[in-house]
């Protein structure tokens, strides 16, 4: 198709030029100016493109074709729609200011036919390809289409003005103001600012704080006030019922459940031994963790919990109203709840009976009659057995001193306290200390004291039959080593004094090298010494024989010297104590939940309250303490002056 009509075209051009040749030339005809061709005027002036074509246009000297040919590309640029039935704007020029030349009927209608396919084109607005040539088309349709396609190609080499192709307009610009207003209107932004108190709660109604009325609230998770401000704004514009704020006026939130320690135990490496992990190590006991602040879980049935705190009293172990003999009652009441304890325990008679046992179980293993394991599984079995009478005849040493020196102490601080009590020649406190004795058969007691000791001095004495061989063992090997460097000094100060024989002249000093040190020979073990230290040490710790057994006993039997019979000192501070009171706060996980109440503080410094206190609780117990409060009434004497 390209090819037919690039050949045509080159026909028509052909034909053209040699009817220009045959024509007289004529002068030009005078024409009006084209709407179109008028100067476009912008804010820069003329445009040099427009004016360059009119230029070109004036002085274009050839004829009837090349107006033709300009009269194609006029039609195929852009026009505007034109309503049907009026003519277009180019056509209605035409037909005042056009010179039409006589041509064959042919060449006549061919205008026509091309004003026709103009406006098609005008219709298609730059479709830069032609459609498809039906078939069944004549000659006649086959011109015009010659023609266009000329006309197509012409258009190809002319020069396009910049208004065909760019529209010049100013930059659109959007206002800060207007694009935020539109923000405004399509986005919701929550603000930052800090919202009443009142718009969080109904109306006509007071912030309540349980933690003041002593309920226990965990610790809230710590957020930052700007996201709290924007979730109570947004809140309150989205659902304004309320019902995401407690009665505090604040967000509902559990507490913190962020635990400060893992709850998994460590996995164990294959570098790390098992059995290193099962041994028993004493640790100091910590407080327990819970997986979460509440008694009942999420998935836990309901269920209340209560906890009873029973306050029968208070004793002061020191205060600063006691006088001397207050101290040295306290101090006396102190000790014998110690002497209690361990009475109680009884540790000393404990290890007494596990030294007995462990002595009977190595004279069964030294019997081979009895024993019927290997000979040196016994000895080694023998061997723990006497490391561990070692250690418990030290602890059960130990034990028994400290309990004949609380049961002195107990004796002396009670005599201190009745010299006293001489010497004030009044009494203050309703203590007394008696001594109870138990007899004890002397003779049965003399030989279980006899045998103990005997039994110490054998075990010491075996004891100390090790340690010398093991010293012997040592000197022997340091008394070699002496040896071989006295031999090894004697052979080179022989081998020196050669040298020096027979060369003189080349005599050096050598150095001797460090002298071992030559050991002392350890002693032998003394029987009579061992056993002098074994009876001094039982005389401190233990009960002689024969002597009776002391159990002391504390009572409130005495009798308190009433103010009339005490001096003026001693009634003061007697006054002083009546005029003092105390109660007691219970606070529960650092929260007071209730106090007791108030109480004189009596002449003995004890006070009794006997309440108890139910508690409703909902988290765990991690504290619970109590809080002593003292009151003191003051009486300010009235100074009476003269009117």
């Amino acid at each position: 198709m390209r090819e037919r009509m690039r050949e045509k075209l080159q026909a028509a051009r052909s034909k053209a030029e040699s009817a220009l040749l045959q024509e007289i030339p004529t002068p030009r005809p005078r024409r009006l100016r084209r709407p179109s061709e008028k100067e476009l005027e912008t804010e820069f002036g003329t445009e040099p493109g427009r004016e360059v074509q009119r230029t070109q246009q004036e002085d274009d000297s050839q004829g009837f074709s090349r107006v033709k040919f300009h009269d194609s590309a006029r039609k195929i640029k852009s026009k505007p729609p034109v309503p049907p039935g009026f003519p277009s704007a180019e056509e209605a020029y035409n037909f005042f200011t056009f010179n039409f030349d006589p041509e064959p009927e042919e060449s006549e209608e061919k205008p026509k036919a091309k004003s026709r396919h103009g406006t098609n084109q005008e219709e298609e607005e730059g479709e830069e390809e032609e459609p498809p040539v039906q078939e069944g088309v004549n000659k006649m349709d086959e011109e015009e289409l010659l023609d266009g396609g000329d006309a197509k190609h012409l258009l190809l080499g002319l020069d396009h003005a910049a208004e065909d192709f760019v529209a010049v307009r100013p930059a659109d610009y959007e206002s800060v103001h207007i694009r935020l207003q539109m923000e405004k209107e399509l986005l919701f932004i929550p603000s930052t600012l800090t919202v009443p108190t009142y718009k969080k709660l109904p109306e006509n109604v007071q912030p309540r704080y349980p933690e003041d009325e002593g309920l226990y609230i965990g610790a809230r998770l710590e957020v930052p006030r700007t996201n709290q401000n924007i979730m109570e704004n947004r809140l309150l514009m989205q659902e304004p019922g309320r019902r995401w704020f407690g009665d505090d006026g604040r967000i509902l939130a559990l507490p913190n459940p962020i635990k400060p320690f893992p709850s998994r135990p460590p996995m164990l490496t294959q570098e790390q031994d098992i059995k290193a992990e099962l041994e028993t190590l004493y640790k100091k006991a910590v407080k327990y963790i819970h997986r979460s602040q509440h008694l009942i879980g999420s998935g836990d049935p309901p269920g209340n919990f209560q906890l009873d705190i029973d306050i029968s009293g208070l004793i002061f172990t020191h205060h600063p109203c006691f006088s001397r003999e207050h101290v040295l009652a306290a101090k006396l009441a102190q000790l014998y709840d110690q002497y209690l304890a361990r009475r109680q325990r009884h540790k000393a008679q404990f290890l007494t009976d596990k030294l007995q046992a462990l002595r009977n179980a190595v004279q069964m293993g030294l019997n081979p009659a009895k024993t019927p394991k290997s000979l040196e599984t016994t000895q080694k079995t023998i061997n723990e057995y006497k490391s561990e009478i070692r250690q418990t005849r030290k602890l059960r040493d130990v034990e028994q001193e400290k309990d004949r020196t609380l049961l002195k102490t107990i004796i002396k601080v009670w005599k201190e306290m009745k010299s006293l009590r001489e010497f004030q020649r009044f009494t203050n406190t309703p203590l007394k200390l008696v001594l109870r004795k138990e007899k004890v058969d002397q003779k049965a007691d003399e030989e279980a004291y006899e045998a103990e000791i005997q039994a110490e001095i054998s075990e010491l004495l075996e004891e100390h039959r090790e340690e010398y061989e093991q010293k012997m063992e040592e000197y022997r090997s340091a008394q070699q080593q002496w040896k071989a460097w006295k031999k090894a000094q004697r052979a080179k100060k022989k081998k020196n004094k050669q040298v020096v024989e027979e060369r003189p002249d080349e005599m050096k000093e050598s150095d001797p090298g460090e002298e071992p040190v030559k050991l002392v020979p350890p002693e032998p073990t003394d029987r009579a010494v061992i056993e002098q230290q074994v009876r001094e040490r039982a005389a401190q710790s233990r009960r002689r024989p024969g002597e009776p057994t002391l159990v002391p006993e504390l009572s409130l039997a005495g009798n308190v010297t009433p103010n009339d019979q005490c001096p003026r000192v001693e009634v003061l501070r007697r006054e002083d104590v009546k005029r003092r009171s105390l109660y007691l706060k219970v606070t529960f996980n650092n929260k007071e939940v209730s106090r007791t109440d108030s109480r004189p503080l009596g002449a003995d410094f004890r006070v009794h309250f006997g309440q108890i206190f139910n508690l409703k609780i909902f988290n765990w117990p991690e504290s619970l303490t109590l809080q002593v409060h003292i009151l003191i009434i003051v009486t300010v004497p009235r100074i009476l002056g003269h009117h």
